[in-house]
């Protein structure tokens, strides 16, 4: 019947308001109830259905209550119009019943959520107000009627959503009066007027609080709806203010723990703290010296965490930390997050969940932050695993699980303060981790359980799963493991003893690779070991070599290291025996097989390293590899040149063997000890001479192709994915590998490159005695190579482009043309970009190129002018193009200048314009760019306390390094010199020039705007050149009253950074 009723009712009119009246027109009764609750329901359905919900959920709402922002206006219109209906009338006559009779909107807790998220998450102004009505109206009523009232908790035994008392009636008019004022203040969303009302939000909490009995009086979820309001404006300010206000609430009073709260903090306020312009510094507070914002929220952290009840602690930390999981983050509210968690007191609160959501924010909210934020955040984290993981939950599996998280070049690197803390508190707790039954058993009574799990991991990962196949190479990640906790067991064994006990760091560490150096010593006899346990033995061999090396001291102080290479050198022969057979002897024939090749290649080159460290001697098992790997490599190379069929087989070796002459190259070219033949040029450096360059290898025929189609597509160079891209990366690695070999002949024979081909009419080494050839063929080879193969073709156009700059001037600029198409296509990729634009900009901006092109004025002086500015202008949208360009220009300049007795500087005034540039470079950044500036500056003044200032090199790239370098090298030139004064002069003149310019320009001058800033760096310069001649200040007085506004420019003279 009330179904029907309200269907009646919907026909006749959809306006709530006429539905309504109809509706509670004439006494109540059971029937009108339960229609009005049909129709709320209707009302709410059809509100859903055209689209009116919203998403969000109120943190604290039960089952039954507003499910969103969309829901609650309609059903706050329907309270607001049946207010006087729901709420008692306080001046009709009330019999002794009638308290149970007339409804009482009071008494309801899903009236106070609905009126709660209309303060808090409703969209819009008249929702708000209608909420702010019935609020103010049920207080009113309460303080008329003066009777006890009270509305229970939807769950627990907490504080009532609203009550009322008389005895408490002045205490509780003041709080509902503060509270409405600042709900209606903040809707002015203006900071000047609502910062007075702040106070008052004080005021509530201690209303709110019993100090007596610790506990709460007033339910906190209206407090958190004063927060959610600010949290939620538009106005950044506002909501920046009511972040510290939040976070200051425990610096002066203790609230009584309430889940409200911890919902909260996970919830809205950590959706506030993603906010990265919340971290801005304030006005006046010197660069570098940390976000305000951030230092409250460590504090706050801190002392919210050690007051929460010992059975919520663990939960809330792991929500906490699996919330910095679930959205984009950007990387300042990162590092901030972290170094408030690591700043936690140390409490067994997180277990193997929380391990995994501290990797799963390493590994997944982090992976496109900046290198040196990233690299910090990474290290609060992994304090806040020690601080905080109970040691009993986790075994060190896990522990060594998650440290493979962590990037060992960005945090965690051996011979960090990370690494350090890391040692000892693996030593502390080395026995109370959850022991694994596999290692329980393993070594003596009193190994530790650390060595124990060393000691076995090493052991099985020796040893070769029988179901994987050998055509793959391992995965590189076991070895990294491996390696990691090989090192960290031996340098936690290095606290624990004694200098008289040296003796036994070094038999722990040779118990730990026993097992390896067992293997790596049958690799030379044993012709039928296991391909994968070959590859993984020289696998940990790689990840052994380069974990040791200590970051930020020498490591020729490292004992570790020291042991690590005697260890590694008694297998050198066994090691070095095996990749000759492997390179030469036909054993890779498949695709997969050029991982493994490049897998022997690194091996061999650090063995080469590790010998020249400890002393090089003539005859040792590098010195007899050497010369048999070249020839066999020379001797594989003619044999495919005579016409052979190319299957996959010839054709891998063929690849291999250039890459094996490759890595012989450039390692004679690191070390002259590695010098095999005499000076003049021998048979490999004809042979090498006479290649054709660019010769493509021919795809293998279909056949072969499918015979081996199941390893055609899972080579991947070194750590890549193992998708392959076909022939054509194997056909550039190829080329690539030849023009390494052919940079290393023109250093090594640049003395025979004619100025012009008809010098030399029958040349012995055709690619050197030939360079227009060979210059053309680089042309030829930067229009096939992809763009991270092209750094040796760059490398020999910086020998050929000096020598035929005068006579092929043409060809020259051609070679710059095409040379700066790369490095302009590659301004979006990080990864090789930098090393191509440094040796872009050592070929075109070398000090000869420069000179020879000054002095004949033609095509490729004005081409170098115009990539001078090209690279100028990229440098505007690129931070750190313009710091390689002036870096290498004034390191090259200062060898002249240094020595008076040359005038080779006066070339360099023909570049004039370059240090002007570098000067006044320096643009007016935006806000969020200046905020990273400042964070970045905060973690390098942390110093070594930050592993990542230790572990990360510091590029210098910022803009103000450019005005740095200039300056330094201005200041390197001698007055005395006639090619330095002449270039100073010179230099003077033309700032003045742009001073004009600057001054005429009709841009608006605001506060310092960029024509300021351009001013005092100019006359900042002229500051620096000033005391060096006279001449120039007379031409000062001459074209400005300047004297003066020099001398008070040097008064005012401040770096802009």
């Amino acid at each position: 019947m009330e179904w029907v009723l309200a269907e009646t009712l919907l026909s006749q009119s959809r306006d709530p308001r006429v539905l309504l009246g109809a509706l509670c027109r004439g006494e109540a009764s059971a029937e009108r109830v339960e229609t009005l609750c049909f129709l709320l329901q209707r009302l709410e359905d059809e509100e859903a259905r055209r689209g009116g919900g919203g998403a969000g959920a109120v943190p604290e709402a039960a089952p039954g209550a507003p499910s969103g922002p969309g829901h609650v206006g309609p059903q706050l219109l329907v309270l607001s119009a049946l207010a006087e209906r729901l709420l008692p009338e306080p001046g009709a006559d009330r019999g002794p019943g009638a308290g149970e009779e007339e409804p009482d909107a009071r008494r309801c807790w899903r009236f106070w959520r609905t009126v709660q998220a209309g303060l808090a998450q409703a969209q819009d102004a008249l929702t708000r107000k209608r909420a702010r009505y019935l609020l103010q109206r049920a207080v009113e009523v309460s303080a008329e009627l003066g009777a006890h009232c009270t509305c229970g908790p939807q769950e627990g035994n907490g504080p009532s959503l609203f009550w009322w008392s008389e005895k408490k009636k002045d205490e509780l008019l003041k709080f509902w009066e503060n509270y409405i004022l600042i709900m209606e203040t903040l809707e002015g969303n203006q900071i000047h007027v609502i910062k007075p009302v702040l106070p008052k939000l004080n005021s509530l909490f201690e209303y709110a609080v019993s100090e007596e009995n610790g506990c709460w009086l007033v339910h906190p979820s209206w407090h958190m709806c004063i927060y959610k309001r600010m949290f939620e404006s538009e106005n950044k300010i506002l909501t920046k203010e009511g972040v510290i206000h939040f976070l200051e609430l425990y610096e002066t009073k203790i609230l009584p723990f309430s889940p409200e709260f911890s919902e909260f903090i996970i919830g809205p306020l950590m959706d506030a703290l993603s906010e990265s312009s919340l971290y801005i510094r304030s006005p006046g507070q010197l660069i570098g010296s940390g976000s305000p914002l951030g230092l409250k929220l460590q504090k706050f952290l801190a002392t919210y965490v050690s007051l929460l009840p010992e059975e919520i602690k663990s939960s809330f930390l792991l929500k906490f930390i699996q919330k910095m999981t679930s959205r984009h983050w950007c990387a300042i509210p990162i590092l901030f997050l972290s170094k408030a968690l690591a700043n936690v007191p140390r409490c067994k609160a997180l277990g193997i969940e929380g391990l995994l959501a501290l990797r799963d924010v390493l590994q997944c909210t982090m992976t496109t932050h900046q290198i040196l934020l990233r690299g910090a955040a990474q290290g609060y984290l992994l304090q806040t695993a020690m601080n905080l993981v109970d040691v009993e939950k986790v075994s060190l599996s896990d522990v060594s699980t998650f440290l493979m998280s962590l990037r060992q070049e960005e945090s965690l690197g051996r011979g960090t303060s990370l690494w350090t803390e890391l040692c000892d508190w693996l030593r502390v707790n080395e026995s109370c981790f959850r022991r694994a039954s596999a290692y329980s058993s393993i070594g003596l009574p009193e190994t530790s359980s650390l060595n124990a799990y060393v000691k076995n991991l090493v052991q099985e990962y020796i040893k070769s799963p029988a179901w994987e196949k050998d055509c793959f190479m391992p995965d590189w990640f076991e070895a990294k493991l491996v390696a990691m906790m090989v090192l960290l067991a031996v340098d936690v064994e290095g606290m624990k003893t004694q200098y008289s006990e040296k003796r036994r760091t070094q038999n722990v560490f040779r118990i730990f690779l026993d097992p390896l150096l067992e293997s790596l010593t049958k690799l030379g006899t044993n012709a039928y070991m296991p391909l994968l346990r070959t590859d993984r033995g020289l696998q940990l061999l790689l990840k052994l070599l380069h974990t040791c090396l200590l970051r930020g001291s020498s490591a020729q102080d490292d004992e570790v290291f020291t042991l690590l290479q005697s260890f590694v050198m008694s297998t050198t022969e066994s090691v070095s025996e095996f990749i000759l057979r492997r390179l030469t002897m036909n054993e890779l024939s498949s695709v997969s097989d050029l991982d493994r090749c490049h897998l022997y290649l690194m091996v061999l080159t650090e063995l080469i390293n590790i010998h020249l460290k400890v002393g090089w001697k003539r005859g040792n098992p590098i010195w007899r590899v050497i010369s048999p790997l070249q020839n066999a490599s020379i001797r594989h190379l003619q044999e495919m040149d005579s016409g052979q069929e190319p299957t996959l087989a010839r054709q891998i070796q063929r690849v291999v063997s250039m890459a094996a002459l490759a890595m012989v190259c450039e390692a004679v070219d690191q070390t002259p000890e590695l010098q095999l033949d005499c000076p003049d040029a021998g048979p490999t450096e004809r042979f090498l001479s006479s290649l054709p360059l660019n010769h493509t290898l021919q795809k293998p025929r279909t056949e072969e192709q499918s015979r081996d189609g199941d390893c055609l597509f899972c080579f991947s160079f070194f750590e890549e994915s193992s998708a392959s891209q076909g022939w054509g990366k194997i056909v550039a690695q190829y080329i690539h590998d030849q023009w390494v070999c052919l940079s290393f002949l023109l250093r090594k024979y640049h003395t025979l490159i004619p100025v012009s081909e008809g010098d030399v009419p029958e040349p012995v080494l055709p690619a050197i005695q030939r360079p227009v050839r060979t210059l053309q063929s680089a042309l030829g080879a930067l229009t096939v190579l992809p763009s991270d193969r092209v750094l040796p073709v760059f490398h020999c156009m910086k020998v050929l482009v000096p020598k035929l700059l005068t006579s092929s001037e043409s060809l020259c600029v051609e070679s710059f043309d095409m040379a700066w198409k790369i490095i302009s296509a590659l301004s979006n990729t990080q990864l090789i970009f930098w090393s191509n634009l440094k040796a872009f900009v050592q070929f075109v901006f070398d000090t000869k190129v420069l000179t020879i092109a000054a002095k004949i004025k033609g095509q490729a002086y004005f081409k170098i002018k115009e990539i001078m500015y090209k690279i100028i202008e990229m440098s505007a949208v690129k931070t750190g193009v313009f710091n390689t360009l002036i870096s290498y220009c004034c390191k090259s300049w200062i060898v002249s200048a240094s020595d008076v007795s040359q005038v080779s500087l006066s070339s360099a005034k023909h570049y004039s314009e370059l240090v002007l540039e570098a000067c006044i470079f320096g643009t007016v950044f935006r806000r969020d760019q200046r905020l990273t500036q400042d964070v970045q500056t905060y973690i390098e003044n942390l110093g070594h306390d930050c592993a990542a200032n230790t572990v990360i090199e510091n590029t210098k790239r910022e803009d103000h390094y450019v005005r740095i370098c200039a300056v330094k090298f201005l200041c390197l030139l001698h007055g005395s010199n006639v090619s330095h004064k002449l270039f100073m002069e010179d230099l003077a003149i033309k700032l003045l020039d742009k001073d004009d310019l600057v001054s005429k320009c009709r841009t608006r001058h605001y506060v310092n705007s960029q024509q300021h800033r351009l001013k005092n760096r100019i006359w900042q310069t002229l500051l620096v050149l000033f005391p060096s001649f006279d001449q120039v200040r007379a031409d000062c007085g001459s074209r400005k009253a300047s004297c003066f506004h020099m001398e008070k420019t040097s008064r005012d003279w401040q770096v802009q950074s």
